[in-house]
């Protein structure tokens, strides 16, 4: 029996990391492949951005009706379902003949994960104690999280130069097999809460609240911030979200109970992730310009030399598996965050004399170290004192502000790069700019950090809890 237990956790972080790992994958696979992609459907510098916003897009503001559905409905069947849309989404858009159906694809891989991300960290909270088993859980998910998007740089650099872009589409059904055997093994079809219900008027606020600021923030890429368009999106969606918290306060049962709001654990993490992404996917983006641009590396070393990235990420959820269960989430974010930041502000100083050994891969490893450690320790605050019922719905609001945090800090700290660089193409000028906005993410994300442990309160060590054996998958 303890071994069939064992057996049934195991798949049931097999799961966790397969789902977090395909989501954000995602978020990155197709950065290094875009150009190959614009010679394939001529798109246009202003039309291509929308193969990264066609994802984005449903992804964030989807996803708070998806942490409820998480809650609502029989894991195993929403699991399957998601990861059903994924793989169709996939195969569609890497087959796609005409750039609408690429786009299409897209839209679909950002509806399935909107479900599949706030399911990952329910399984997290529903199926291990708090304590050394949560802790071990928490560091699947942060490192499946950080890695997933630096394996997303490595493989659409060596796919796009190897076997053509449309792999960056194809390789995802590979991981959704494997994903789809491990929730047939780990995840039975249990209901977290049997007696809820949507919130339709409150899904439908927070749907549009949030897609009209991510419009707002894809806007500026053919405006300027002040623009009407821009200005008229985002007011459109603060308004939206005023109506929603209204709506919230009346409602017998709300989207997103207000009282979950006033939870200091869940807000001090969901201001970390915020600011913690904002910062993370701008230096994906402008790590990898800097060495095609500058450094003239080709899309296959640009990949690769994301590897080490995801080195530091595995040591960053080690110390962080060792030290959070004693010392609580707080100074291990903290910590972390910081060192993040300065693997940023290391990142920043680089040049055209940059050397792989003397500007990528320390700043690689240091970075990664600090944002592996504070993923878990984020995670781990985020779903501190959750009611089972409502896991579901707290892995939504963080990640939904995850997302809204990459969407406005990469468009903020394109802008900030493009008003450095103007008209210029000489290879100093590029560094110039990509390095400020590399600076200015480290600021972001050791402001997140020093506010986020500000908000959280502090730790109290508890006995370990019990290990609580699931129930097998039937």
């Amino acid at each position: 029996m303890a071994d069939q237990s064992r057996t049934h956790r195991g798949a049931t972080l097999a799961v966790v990391f397969l789902v977090m790992f395909l989501v954000s994958l995602d978020l990155s696979i197709v950065n290094v492949a875009l150009p190959e992609i614009d010679r394939a459907f001529d798109f246009g510098p202003t039309q291509l951005s929308w193969v990264i916003n066609a994802f984005m897009l449903p992804f964030a503001g989807l996803m708070l009706l998806g942490g409820r559905l998480a809650d609502l409905t029989g894991r195993r069947t929403l699991l399957l379902g998601a990861l059903a849309v994924f793989a169709v989404s996939s195969a569609w858009g890497g087959a796609a003949q005409h750039g609408w159906e690429l786009l299409a694809g897209r839209a679909g891989q950002g509806v399935a994960a909107a479900v599949l991300a706030p399911m990952s960290l329910t399984l997290v909270t529903s199926e291990f104690p708090e304590g050394s088993e949560r802790a071990k859980a928490m560091a699947v998910w942060g490192g499946a999280g950080a890695v997933g998007g630096a394996v997303g740089v490595v493989l659409s650099g060596v796919l796009t130069d190897h076997l053509g872009w449309r792999w960056v589409m194809w390789v995802n059904l590979i991981f959704v097999v494997g994903a789809v055997v491990a929730v047939l093994r780990g995840v039975s079809n249990t209901v977290a809460d049997r007696t809820g219900r949507v919130d339709v008027a409150g899904a439908v606020l927070a749907t549009f609240g949030v897609s009209a600021l991510v419009l707002g923030v894809i806007a500026t890429d053919r405006n300027d911030w002040g623009s009407i368009q821009v200005l008229g999106w985002f007011a459109a969606g603060l308004v939206a979200l005023a109506l929603f918290v209204a709506v919230e306060a009346r409602v017998a049962q709300p989207l997103v109970p207000l009282e979950m709001l006033r939870r200091r654990s869940l807000v001090g993490a969901t201001v970390f992730g915020f600011l913690l992404v904002s910062g993370q996917v701008a230096s994906f983006y402008f790590v990898a310009q800097f060495m095609q641009r500058v450094l003239d590396y080709s899309p296959t070393r640009t990949g690769l030399a994301f590897l080490p990235f995801c080195v530091g990420v595995v040591i960053g959820l080690r110390i962080a598996l060792a030290v959070t269960p004693r010392t609580g989430p707080r100074p291990v974010l903290l910590v972390g965050g910081l060192v993040g930041a300065a693997g940023l502000l290391w990142f920043g100083q680089s040049d055209p004399e940059t050397t792989f050994l003397t500007g990528i891969l320390g700043p690689s490893l240091v970075g990664s170290i600090g944002i592996g450690a504070s993923m878990v320790a984020m995670g781990m605050a985020a779903v501190s004192g959750i009611e089972p019922e409502r896991s579901g719905l707290a892995s939504g609001i963080l990640n939904s502000a995850r997302q809204l945090g990459g969407c406005l800090g990469l468009a903020v700290l394109v802008t900030v790069a493009t008003h450095s660089i103007g008209d210029a193409v000489d290879p100093a000028s590029l560094a110039h700019g990509y390095g400020i906005a590399l600076r200015w993410g480290a600021v972001l994300l050791a402001v997140g950090a020093l506010v986020a442990a500000a908000i959280l309160p502090r730790h109290t060590p508890a006995p370990t809890a019990p290990v609580i054996a699931a129930e097998p998958a039937k």
